[in-house]
């Protein structure tokens, strides 16, 4: 059995979304952030030294990373769901988006939260962070353009692993600026699946 250990306003949401559409059965842990610090409590590096979330158990398996979590469970559990063939081109696609995610698009979005947190020590920043949310937020809009996914008609653990990306934009910028990121958004929170996560794993900010 897979353990989700969720920690509360974070990316493992995405993981307990992708459990209910997948529709595998899991168990959750429960953690939640300090309230002044908003860190992760010290009870998760029981489980992996880094002391982050997301990580899951299955059968005495330890895995991090929201990207490899994703990939091991659709390749372990998925029975050839969320995912196009392996030998196709959008295979290609399918795994660009699952790095894009956090090895560029969450980095500028992350870096606006800090560095608006220093006031006026951060100001020279501000532009070129800008310049790089626009980007990165431009990109995902424009691939987005007549198609409800991000790879077509379908959705795929892409667009799960994209997903808090798109949510954590919107505490951040005018997600209006972008049509088809923000339907994008909007269509994939009224699944299903999505608010049975919501049901599961407790209060989310990002919904």
């Amino acid at each position: 059995m897979i353990v989700v250990h969720h920690l509360n306003d974070s990316r493992s949401q995405r993981i307990l979304w992708l459990m209910e559409e997948l529709g595998v059965p899991y168990d959750i842990e429960f953690y939640q952030r300090d309230a002044q610090t908003r860190l992760a409590p010290p009870e998760l590096k029981v489980i992996h030294p880094l002391g982050k979330s997301p990580v899951i158990t299955d059968n005495g398996r330890v895995i991090i990373e929201s990207g490899a979590i994703i990939d091991y469970i659709v390749r372990r559990h998925g029975n050839g769901r969320l995912h196009p063939p392996a030998e196709t081109p959008a295979y290609d696609d399918y795994v660009q988006w699952l790095h894009f995610a956090e090895g560029s698009a969450m980095l500028p979005l992350l870096l606006k939260l800090y560095v608006s947190r220093l006031g006026e020590a951060g100001a020279p920043l501000h532009p070129r962070i800008e310049s790089e949310v626009a980007n990165h937020l431009g990109y995902i809009d424009s691939r987005l353009a007549n198609r409800p996914y991000l790879l077509g008609e379908d959705l795929t653990a892409a667009d799960i692993q994209m997903s808090f990306v798109g949510e954590a934009a919107s505490t951040r910028i005018d997600r209006s600026a972008y049509p088809n990121l923000d339907a994008w958004v909007r269509r994939f929170q009224a699944r299903p699946a999505y608010k049975a996560a919501l049901l599961r794993g407790g209060p989310y900010s990002f919904a």
